[in-house]
């Protein structure tokens, strides 16, 4: 018989991780046109994208080390509440250098949720199926990847900016009221043997980031610098190329970043990481040519097939393959190191493509920021090679 994987808390974390990201979504493609009405060029949008990345990164430093030996709940609970104040808050921006503010403030809480939220998750989780569990955990995302920029947008559309952040703002109480549930066991303990804490002292470094987890984390690396991009700018890439219905992009990637999960987790678990992280990044490369290619709104959704299946199976397998190379204890700071990398290359790829943008135009920065997963496969191959000649599995 399987191991149990849809238990009360492993449905209750998904459902307010669901939560968290679709607050989150809802402002990816309205923050841009916000930044823009109060005069924000496009080198700013993507620095107000960058700030919140960078607060998040340095605060997952610290939330790593104290989710591995405190109880995470009132932590978590701590970090969705900052998400909700910042939320509320940008009812308050009337200029771009406020906005810098709350983006760093906001990221502060992005960092928390998401580092405890994955740890948790991969702690109730059972090993056997974690490239399973951890993949459908993540379809929490992609159905805010759906339905948050289409809520987002026909808020803003609709009823304006303030609706939007009160809207995000209920969102976020949601979300802390399902953590609330969810029982202190899964937050304090690994559902695997644990294992004592080492007795003799660790290097100041690995007290924050986790050596095991950095091949995994270069490839999130890579593949936020491309996702930074499409999230940053596609609602103003609709408007330059004429495109309607831009928000059919965020549905068709979650659609398909959903379906691929039923396959690609299992894949995963029986054949190994290869099978799954190697095909993703060809797919991911097929979406941004298209992308780059795109004047109508069915090239729109044909790359979204693409970009939304490579990404669905590369985010969780990746996750999966950290998760895999550490000790149970040490998991808050190798989900820590996982999501900084991942969130930097977010924040560095906007800033990057922001500059790109300037001197080109979106659909030449779309096709650039393919070449990040032409990288990521060099990178990926040439260590795997090692690793077979090695005789290293992980």
């Amino acid at each position: 018989m399987k191991d149990a994987l849809w238990t009360k808390n492993f449905m209750l974390l998904m459902i307010s991780n669901l939560f968290l990201f679709l607050a989150l979504e809802m402002l990816l493609p309205t923050l841009p046109v916000f930044a823009k009405d109060k005069g924000g060029t496009d080198t700013e949008v993507g620095l107000i994208i960058g700030l919140f990345t960078f607060s998040a990164v340095i605060l997952r430093l610290f939330v790593g080390v104290a989710s591995d030996r405190f109880g995470k709940k009132l932590l978590l609970i701590v970090g969705v509440f900052i998400c909700l104040i910042g939320t509320a808050s940008y009812l308050a921006a009337s200029t771009i250098a406020i906005m810098f503010i709350l983006r760093l403030f906001h990221g502060v809480g992005f960092g928390i949720s998401t580092t405890l939220y994955g740890t948790a998750a991969a702690d109730i989780v059972p090993a056997s199926r974690r490239g399973e569990g951890l993949g459908f955990f993540g379809t929490g995302n992609a159905v805010a990847i759906s339905i948050g920029p289409f809520l987002g947008i026909w808020l803003m559309e609709s009823f304006g900016f303030s609706a939007l952040f009160i809207v995000g703002a209920i969102i976020l109480l949601l979300a802390i009221l399902f953590t609330s549930f969810v029982s202190g066991k899964s937050f304090n303990e690994n559902t695997e043997n644990k294992q004592k804490l080492p007795s003799q002292p660790m290097p100041l470094l690995q007290r924050f980031v986790e050596p095991k987890a950095l091949m995994p984390s270069l490839l999130a690396l890579l593949m936020g610098f491309s996702f930074g991009g499409i999230i940053s700018f596609i609602t103003l890439f609709g408007k330059e190329t004429g495109v309607q219905n831009i928000g059919f992009f965020f549905l068709v990637v979650a659609i398909s970043e959903f379906l691929i999960r039923f396959v690609s987790g299992r894949i995963f678990d029986k054949r190994g990481r290869f099978w799954v992280l190697f095909p993703s990044a060809i797919l991911c490369i097929i979406g941004c040519v298209l992308l780059y290619m795109t004047h109508s709104t069915s090239m729109l959704m044909l790359s979204g097939v693409f970009y939304g299946a490579g990404f669905g199976a590369m985010f969780p397998a990746l996750q999966a393959w950290v998760i895999d190379r550490v000790e149970p204890h040490r998991r808050g700071v190798a989900n820590a190191t996982f999501f900084n990398a991942f969130d930097l290359g977010i924040g560095l790829g906007a800033i990057l493509l922001g500059f790109v943008v300037t001197w080109t135009n979106y659909a030449t920065m779309y096709l650039i920021s393919s070449l990040f997963f032409v990288v990521y496969l060099m990178v990926y191959v040439k260590y795997e090679r090692r690793m077979k000649i090695l005789g290293n599995k992980f």
